[in-house]
Parts: C-alpha cells; structure tokens; sequence
C-alpha cells in the first residue's frame, strides 16, 4: 500500500503504428486513458501527456501531426509534465515517443511501472 498518492503519467503510443491517420491516432489516446480510472481508483492522479499537448497544438495553430507547432510542443511538454510525476504506466507497443518518456522518469528517479497491478493502492 502506497503512503501517498502517486501523480503517474500513462504513457503509451500516439503515432506509432497510425501512418498519421487521425481515427487511429484517436485510438491510441483512448487506449491510454483506459487506464485512468482504474488509476484514479487506485488513489492516484493520472496524467496524460496529450491532456496538455493537444488544446495547446490547437491554440498554437497546428494544422498537422508533425508539422511545426506540434514538435515544439507534443513531447516538450510531456518532459516538463514528468518533472511533476511521480511514476510512469507504460502501456501498449512500440513507441519511441514513450520510451522516451520513461527513460527520463528513470533519470529524475520516477518509478516506472509496466501493469496496473504493480501500482499500489492507497
């Protein structure tokens, strides 16, 4: 049982796998937030990376997966989102987007897990 409530970033793949097709994509965003309740429920805080990227890419005026606004700002974000989590859920297939994410979480010392049924209750 954890002391305290982890806030956990869900990472997983966003374009992997899509050829950048908006519907698939979509579905990868949803695959991700699958695992938010279930987290929440666990007594934690669940955070997607997409949660901040995409209302920000819209504001920015992107207009394509890829194109300009999105690289300064889809992963950028992601990595100042873990400077505030405490682990990470990695979820899914080959994503180089999430390993990335995790890599850095290993870095700050965050703790990563692979299934829901590592994390803790609190």
């Amino acid at each position: 049982m954890a002391n305290k409530p982890f806030m956990i970033l869900i990472a997983g793949p966003y374009r992997s796998g899509t050829n950048d097709d908006p519907e698939k994509i979509k579905a990868n965003v949803r695959f991700m937030e699958s695992f938010a309740l279930p987290i929440f429920r666990k007594g934690h805080i669940p955070v997607l990376g997409e949660w901040f990227a995409l209302p920000l890419l819209s504001l920015a005026g992107s207009k394509q997966t890829g194109d300009e606004p999105f690289n300064e700002i889809f992963h950028p974000i992601a990595v100042k989102l873990l400077d505030k989590c405490d682990a990470v859920l990695r979820v899914g297939g080959a994503s180089a987007g999430a390993d990335m994410m995790v890599n850095t979480a290993k870095q700050n010392g965050g703790r990563i897990f692979h299934s829901l049924d590592e994390i803790p209750q609190v």
